[in-house]
Parts: C-alpha cells; sequence; structure tokens
C-alpha cells in the first residue's frame, strides 16, 4: 500500500465491494457495520490500554512539556495559535464525523423516535471517551516533539502518532496489526456512510426535489439499488482526485457548512412554526445554537484562509448541488407515493 497508485487500486476495490454488499438488504449492511464497529471499538480501547500498561518509558511530564520548532525546520506557516489550532481541528473533525448519518436511514430503524436519539447520545458519548483514552496513552508515550512531528501535512512523509507509539512501546515489528486496526476503523467509516448516505438522494427523490430514478427500490431486497449504485461512482471518481487527508479535508468544511445552517433553522421554525415549539426544543436556547454556530462560521472562515485549495473544492462541489436545485426547481419533479 505505499504506493499511490496501488492505493487508489485498493481504495477502488473496497469501494466496489462495499457498494454491492448494501445493494443488498439493508440487514446486510446493517450486519457488517456492526461487525466492523465492534471490532473497532476493542481494537482501539486495546491498543489505549495496552499502551498505558506496556509503555517503559512514559511520564506524566509529558502531559506539561512545551515545544517550539527551530527556525527553519517546522515548515509551518505564519499562523497565529487559533489559526492553528482551526487547522488542527478540521482534522481531528473527521474523527467525529458521522453522528449525523444515523438520522439519514432513521426510515429503516424501528421505533426511530426512541432508537435514533439514543444511539446519538451513546455512540457520541463512547467516541469521546475512547479518543480520549487514546490522546492519553499517545502523550503518556510520547514526548511531544515526536507527536508534533508526526505525519500531517506539514510532515506528509513521517509515521503517524499511532505507529510511533506502537513501536515505541511494542517494536517495529508490531505494526502489522497497527495496519490492520487502520484497515478497519476505514472500512468502518466507509460502510456506514455507503449505507446511510445513498438513503439522502432516495428521500430526495420521492419528495419530487431530484430525478426519480433514485427514488426506485428494489422489489427483492427494499434498498434504494440505483441511489446506492451512482453514489458508488461518484465515490469512486473522488478517490483518485486527491489523498485521504485532502478529500477528508474538503468533506469535513463542506459538512460544517450544513451543519450550522441547520442550526440556523432551529430559528426559523421556532418563528414560523409556533405551534410547534416543543419539536425544537434546545438545551440553554438561544445562546447555544448561536455559540455553535458563531464558532463553525469561524472555523470555516479559518479554513478557507489557511486550506483554500480543499475549501475550494468543497465549495464547487456544493455550487454543482445548487445548479441540480435550481433546476429541479426550474423543472419540478413528480413525487413518487
Amino acid at each position: 500500500l505505499s504506493q499511490p497508485g496501488f492505493r487508489q487500486l485498493f481504495a477502488l476495490g473496497v469501494i466496489l465491494i462495499f457498494t454491492l454488499f448494501n445493494v443488498a438488504r439493508v440487514q446486510v449492511g446493517g450486519r457488517i457495520q456492526t461487525f466492523l464497529t465492534g471490532l473497532k471499538i476493542i481494537m482501539t480501547l486495546g491498543l489505549g490500554v495496552t499502551l498505558l500498561i506496556f509503555a517503559r518509558q512514559g511520564g506524566l511530564d509529558h502531559f506539561t512539556a512545551t515545544w517550539m520548532p527551530g527556525d527553519g525546520t517546522s515548515g509551518a506557516p505564519e499562523n497565529s495559535p487559533w489559526s492553528s489550532f482551526g487547522m488542527a481541528m478540521i482534522a481531528a473533525l473527521w474523527a467525529y464525523d458521522g453522528w449525523n448519518n444515523l438520522p439519514m436511514a432513521a426510515g429503516e430503524v424501528k421505533d426511530a423516535q426512541k432508537n435514533v436519539p439514543r444511539a446519538l447520545m451513546i455512540g457520541m458519548a463512547l467516541v469521546f471517551v475512547i479518543y480520549l483514552l487514546l490522546n492519553v496513552a499517545y502523550f503518556f508515550v510520547l514526548p511531544v516533539e515526536s507527536i508534533a512531528t508526526a505525519s500531517s501535512k506539514l510532515f506528509p512523509e513521517a509515521p503517524s502518532v499511532g505507529a510511533l507509539s506502537v513501536a515505541q512501546v511494542f517494536g517495529e515489528s508490531a505494526m502489522g496489526i497497527l495496519s490492520f486496526a487502520f484497515v478497519v476503523s476505514a472500512l468502518g467509516a466507509m460502510n456506514g456512510s455507503i449505507l446511510t448516505g445513498a438513503r439522502v438522494p432516495y428521500a430526495m427523490a420521492k419528495e419530487g426535489l431530484f430525478f426519480r430514478h433514485f427514488a426506485k427500490v428494489s422489489s427483492g431486497t427494499h434498498v434504494p439499488v440505483f441511489s446506492v449504485i451512482v453514489q458508488g461512482i461518484i465515490a469512486a471518481l473522488l478517490s483518485l482526485l486527491g489523498t485521504f487527508d485532502q478529500l477528508t479535508d474538503t468533506v469535513v468544511f463542506s459538512s460544517w457548512i450544513f451543519y450550522a445552517a441547520c442550526a440556523g433553522t432551529v430559528f426559523v421554525f421556532r418563528r414560523r412554526q409556533p405551534q410547534l415549539i416543543p419539536s425544537y426544543r434546545v438545551p440553554g436556547y438561544p445562546f447555544i445554537p448561536v455559540l455553535f454556530i458563531l464558532i463553525s462560521l469561524a472555523l470555516l472562515a479559518n479554513t478557507l484562509w489557511t486550506m483554500p485549495k480543499e475549501s475550494g473544492l468543497g465549495i464547487l462541489f456544493l455550487l454543482s448541488g445548487l445548479l441540480v436545485f435550481w433546476w429541479v426547481q426550474r423543472n419540478p419533479l413528480p413525487r413518487r407515493p
């Protein structure tokens, strides 16, 4: 997997395989997702715990140490600390992204009104705890300078923090296990996105907001096969256009435009439909949604400034969607029953 061409070929292969899995009954994709998620949780927790237990050179002093790059050694642009923090957040938010995917498939969840909010709250709490444990383990094992110079846009050829930690504690012979864990994690994220993402154009098409073919459901599997296949084709094309980091940064940037917009709809719905205010309850209203929107806008503005290529690509994709929306508004499509 070290050669870029082979990595892209591998990506195309797994996209094809998991697209075919999700063309089958939704239970197939769901069971695969349950297995991969469970395996991911076990391996991630196991990695964090074993690093803390077996680290021979770890130390609590790593948590209070500071590090400044020497002159000309960092390759970093002249950004303020807050701007650099925003750049780091874009990469970190990819790890948390996906929390919003389950509602896309809520129509196929039993007792969705109860189970979807419960799953979102439990899932987010679990992810937070697992990643917190893992980062504590990394900082315990590695000195801050090793973490600062690990794989990133500034040090693309450097090993990842996970790889450095495993090599520090168990030696380079254990790197194969870590690579397997990375693959499982990536496959789980991909399968979840395939399973849920295809339901969005399907729902839009049913409402007459998208091309009617996307609303077709297989009589045998009850899956929107056309939507799943087209999504797979687009994913395959995107895998050829950039690196993993570039694509994830583009996705996170684009997603947070919609997250901010969705938070803003709370104000719109509460004003236009006051009789439904109980349905739009938000803790700390209006301060929490306002704070969320302001932070989101700051993150987006910083990304536009520091990563113009990735954010520009995200904007182009959004504009292409607006063109489709404009065409549909000019040529209304019939709703499917």
